[in-house]
């Protein structure tokens, strides 16, 4: 259901350096700008359940303590094109609170406009699956949405 809203509204990227990265409440996903004519044999990429490190042609492009946890056997990545890196990871933590700040601890944190715009949409992705016959694409959210927005779970139906 993720891949099908997020087609639908769009993507919110914090850009780095070397490219940018995004999430939905169950992924998060990194794509890195590489030159022209990178190969496959020229890329190393290791990805465990908390620590991350890419390498391309010999450059470290990053490396580190991921924000959160993620299912390590369930990492990809894939050179597309043969000028971009794609590597997607699965948090252990599905929950719309489970926002992740930055890719890294310490590094490639979103600012406070795309951090709030990302917490709105992972919102907007929990009502979208909690109401799966209404379309919360191209909704707008204000009001109390940090933390994966309010709690209903309490109320009646």
């Amino acid at each position: 259901m993720s891949v099908h809203f997020d087609e639908r509204s769009g993507v919110i990227p914090c850009k780095t350096p070397w490219g940018s990265w995004y999430q939905t409440m169950e992924e998060v996903f990194i794509e890195v700008n590489v030159q022209q004519g990178t190969s496959g044999k020229e890329v190393k990429c290791n990805m465990g359940a908390k620590q991350i490190e890419l390498h391309v042609k010999g450059i470290e492009v990053f490396k580190g303590k991921l924000f959160g946890s993620t299912v390590a056997d369930e990492a990809t990545w894939t050179l597309e094109d043969k000028c971009l890196i794609r590597i997607v990871l699965t948090k252990s933590n599905r929950e719309a609170g489970n926002c992740w700040t930055s890719l890294l601890e310490g590094q490639y944190s979103a600012d406070a406009w795309v951090q709030d715009q990302m917490q709105r949409k992972l919102t907007l992705e929990r009502f979208q699956r909690e109401n799966p016959g209404f379309d919360f694409s191209g909704a707008e959210i204000s009001g109390n949405f940090a933390g994966g927005g309010p709690d209903f779970s309490s109320l009646q139906k």
